[in-house]
């Protein structure tokens, strides 16, 4: 019996994995949602249908205006229901879809009737959502219902009509504003939370008077304000006008008078909020500082971990600019304050809640004396083995701010950051302890040489290449300089035999450097580097045999070493960015490049000119990108106008640069027809010249039209599809002496499809002097990727031919992800099944794990599995694919990794339409 009660275990652990959510279509809502149409309602069916259709909206799905229309009106039909769950669900869904004003008119009848039912839930959510959808003549009809409202007895009600006069706003501020004196009565309210939400639109209403905000602020300050939500919001306020005062003196500092009284509030919020905004205070003195961290020193010791965790948090960022303040401020003469709470901090290092334990860490870092570092240090030893590696990040910086604090003290802390950095870690965290150690290098000059020692011994056994070239790099500049550098070759020259090709490489250069800059050392150097002619990569090969050469280890005569260390070592006083344009754009001639003739100077690309290259399109249709291009095009077209042919040679020419006269408001449907328009040449022209230049350039690429001769003239892209529909379509005409060239730019706007075999087929019956004579297609039309299809006709030569031309796109569809893979699975069934365990090595993580697999297999990921939970210790991972042959493939990956030794296990469950294909994904998996 035990048996099939595991099996049982096993499959409710599977059901787990999948939210009832997951895999819902858009289309099978939608007609599920026809039940708000039955003439029995079934309320519970319907709020199940909602939640669907809710959940649609909040994951970004969008509805066309013709599915959001009917399922309004479908929706306005369950007003007639009388259950108070499916009335809720009803007043979310019309907030959601925000319908346009026309349909507005339609509900705003039941919504006015709610809004004056007897039902105080009803009049709630009606003001809500008349105030989310209404526009600004209906508030005028409604505006004595919502000051009736703000004043009303039920909370509740009161409260909604506050919170929508905070959206309204945004919107309609003149309307609102004359609603202070109803606003300005509920902030006497009993209620808490109308209090709270009367505070905060009274402030919003004055917040651009600066006196009016101050007047508002005396006059709750006496004691007016008993709700501790509104009085935290006051406090908020009463830090605001004390900042803006701009007067630091403890004398005539405004209101501090109040911020130390709610010191002593009997609700925790309120006195926390207090300390909060005392300490953030502009010039704060230590007088004015210690009862706030007094009573943020009794939170420390709290049994509430928000209490703890909100105390050393505001400690924290109070020790900031305490310590900042002692290392740049040598006179100071009074003690840091927060030091004060240093012993109950240290007590927090053990709290069981690590967020809490860290930042008490980094607050000891920042306010210990030298004294005390040597203490911290081993409570911090136990401490980070049993914290996430973010938080392991956030003390190495801490050491780092104390480290150059105290110098004396850089021995111990060097020597915590070395055994920290062979412990086992992800690679921010070792990266943060090697960037700490090159700093207390470069900054300390004692810690010079043990640094570097600590570095040598990381790469022995360090598993990041970007780590070791780094180390490498930094070793090569500092270690010529210590005392004995012939301490550093051996560690230098292990990474040749036992790294990859990209360490060896940088450390031939590092051998390099030392054997330029230390003479002693050039005859072992030479011989090293001889040794490195051999090496198998011919990165590594080429850099020996440059440095040989140039070093004269190869029995050349070097002119200086001067001009060696320059040409090794010296810094290059050009950017790389303007060097690889001037190379790209050099010709090849007798005169030889000159890297004097780069300029110095960056020029800042314009935000516009970065969007538009992120945007660009790739493969046939791009736009010249070369400067000669464009400066060639502008040529032949400014030569081409008499006025300006006699002005020689065009030296340069500038990016195109608009200067609207009015800015005006753009419609929707113009906006949504501009963001699927293809880019490259399927966008309008620019210039006559260039444009000419570059379509005829694109055609004559064409094998079918390279022989129609030269192009005569190219129209501007004519919008052959709607704006809503799923695949954009425009078409440029091209004319020829003989023949006519349609080019039609598509783009798939469906992320879930790919389109194959794209032809545009043309009926030409009322053109019939017209004769098609050839045609490309486009193999693929992947989402959100312009591409072209064309189509040539050849026309009657001698007189003018006019014809009407039918357009009809023709592809293949094929659907992408796989949607359900729940429903997919069981309906592949189990026939061709097969399953087996594997293990996959040590891994830094799980997501190490997942990639590799998915990269291996090449198969699509399904629902969003390919995303691991951070430090999580097992994973299901679903995959769907098309083998050979066009056999479906679907894939189930079960993860599983070892805390200690982190091995990974996978058991991988296969299931497809041929046996021999899911034989072979198990092969697939074996040998690599």
């Amino acid at each position: 019996m035990a048996q099939p009660l595991a099996k049982k275990d096993d499959d409710r652990d599977d059901e787990a994995e999948y939210s009832p959510f997951l895999g819902i279509e858009k289309g099978a809502v939608l007609q599920e949602a026809r039940v708000f149409n039955d003439p029995q309602l079934d309320a519970r069916r319907c709020s199940q249908v909602i939640t669907k259709l809710l959940y649609l909206l909040n994951q970004g799905e969008s509805f066309t205006k013709v599915e959001a229309t009917e399922v309004f009106f479908s929706v306005t039909k369950l007003f007639q229901s009388r259950d108070i769950g499916l009335r809720r669900m009803v007043y979310l869904i019309i907030k959601e879809l925000s319908p346009s004003a026309d349909e507005v008119i339609i509900v705003t009848s039941s919504l006015m009737k709610d809004m004056n039912s007897k039902t105080d839930m009803y009049r709630a959510n009606a003001i809500r959502v008349l105030c989310r959808i209404t526009d600004g003549t209906l508030l005028t009809q409604i505006e004595r219902y919502l000051k009736q409202a703000i004043v009303d007895k039920n909370p509740v009600v009161a409260s909604a009509a506050l919170v929508s006069g905070i959206h309204l706003l945004q919107t309609n501020p003149e309307i609102v504003k004359r609603w202070s004196n109803e606003v300005q009565e509920s902030v006497q309210s009993r209620a808490a939370l109308v209090q709270f939400h009367a505070l905060a639109l009274l402030h919003q209403i004055r917040q651009n008077d600066r006196l009016a905000v101050s007047k508002l602020v005396t006059s709750l300050t006496r004691g007016t304000v008993r709700s501790p939500l509104a009085q935290c919001l006051l406090i908020r306020y009463t830090s605001q006008v004390i900042r803006e005062s701009g007067n630091v003196q403890t004398g005539d500092r405004p209101f501090y008078d109040y911020l130390e009284g709610c010191l002593r509030h009997k609700v925790e919020m309120v006195i926390f909020e207090a300390a909060r905004a005392i300490t953030e205070l502009h010039g704060v003195t230590p007088r004015e500082l210690t009862p706030a961290i007094t009573v943020l020193q009794l939170f420390l010791s709290s049994s509430k971990p928000v209490l703890r965790f909100a105390a050393v948090r505001t400690l924290n960022k109070a020790s900031f600019f305490s310590f900042y303040s002692t290392t740049q401020c040598v006179a100071m003469t009074h003690p840091v304050p927060v030091t004060n709470c240093n012993i109950d901090m240290e007590s927090l290092i053990s709290d069981q809640n690590r967020s809490i334990a860290t930042l008490a860490i980094t607050t000891l870092l920042k306010t210990g004396n030298e004294s005390s570092v040597d203490r911290l240090m081993k409570q911090i030893t136990n401490f980070m083995s049993d914290i996430a590696d973010e938080f392991k990040i956030v003390v190495v910086e801490a050491i780092r701010s104390l480290c150059l604090k105290f110098p004396l003290k850089f021995r111990a802390l060097m020597n915590f950051l070395s055994n920290i950095l062979r412990e086992e870690g992800g690679f921010e965290y070792k990266k943060a302890i090697v960037d700490s150690i090159v700093i207390l290098i470069r900054d300390i000059p004692d810690a010079k040489e043990s640094g570097l020692l600590h570095l040598c011994e990381f790469i022995e056994d360090c598993e990041f290449t970007y780590l070791s070239t780094q180390i490498l790099h930094f070793l090569g500049i500092e270690g010529p300089k210590t005392s004995d550098p012939s301490k550093y070759i051996r560690y230098i020259y292990n990474r040749v035999h036992l790294e990859n090709a990209t360490v060896r490489a940088s450390a031939v250069s590092t051998l390099a450097k030392f054997g330029a800059l230390v003479d002693s050392l050039k005859p072992r150097v030479f011989i090293l580097l001889r040794r490195c002619l051999f090496d198998s990569d011919d990165e590594v090969r080429d850099r020996a045999t440059l440095y040989l050469n140039t070093l004269g280890g190869d029995g050349s005569v070097i002119e200086t070493d001067n001009d060696v260390k320059d040409f090794l070592f010296g810094s290059l006083d050009v950017p790389l960015v303007n060097l690889e344009t001037s190379l790209k754009n050099y010709e090849a001639s007798e005169e030889p490049f000159d890297i004097k003739s780069v300029p110095k100077e960056v020029k800042s690309q314009p935000l516009a000119e970065k969007k538009a290259q992120s945007k660009k399109p790739t493969g046939l249709g791009v736009p010249p990108t070369g400067p000669a291009s464009t400066v060639d095009a502008y040529e032949t077209l400014l030569s081409s106008i008499p006025e300006f042919s006699n002005f020689g040679k065009l030296f340069k020419s500038s990016a195109p640069k608009s200067v609207p006269k009015e800015v005006k408001s753009q419609p929707l449907a113009e906006k949504k027809a501009q963001s699927k328009k293809p880019t490259g040449l399927g966008a309008p022209p620019t210039g006559p010249a260039s444009t000419v230049d570059a379509y005829e350039t694109l055609l004559s690429s064409i094998p079918e039209f390279s022989n129609f001769g030269k192009l005569f003239k190219s129209s501007a892209p004519v919008e052959l599809t709607e704006p809503e529909t799923e695949y954009a379509v425009n078409v440029v005409k091209h004319i020829f002496d003989s023949h006519v060239v349609f080019q039609y730019n598509c783009t798939n706007t469906i992320p879930e499809q790919l389109l194959e075999d794209v032809i545009v087929v043309v009926d030409a019956s009322e053109a019939e002097e017209f004769s098609e004579v050839a045609s490309r297609s486009l193999r693929s039309l992947p989402y959100d990727t312009p591409g072209q299809t064309f189509l040539a006709f050849e026309k009657p030569e001698g007189i003018p031919a006019v014809g009407k031309f039918t357009n009809l796109l023709r592809f293949i569809v094929k659907e992408v992800p796989v949607f359900n893979f729940k429903n997919a699975w069981e309906s592949m069934g189990a026939d061709f099944e097969r399953v087996d365990e594997y293990g996959l090595g040590p891994r830094e993580n799980l997501t190490e794990a997942v990639n590799a697999v998915i990269s291996l297999l090449g198969m699509q990921p399904c629902e969003g599995t390919e995303a691991v939970a951070s430090n999580s210790r097992s994973h299901t991972c679903v995959l769907s694919g098309v083998y050979i042959g066009n056999v479906k493939v679907l894939v189930r990956l079960l993860f599983g990794i070892d805390s200690s030794s982190k091995e990974v296990a996978m058991k991988l469950t296969v299931r497809s339409e041929d046996a021999a294909v899911s034989d072979a994904i198990h092969e697939i998996v074996a040998s690599g």
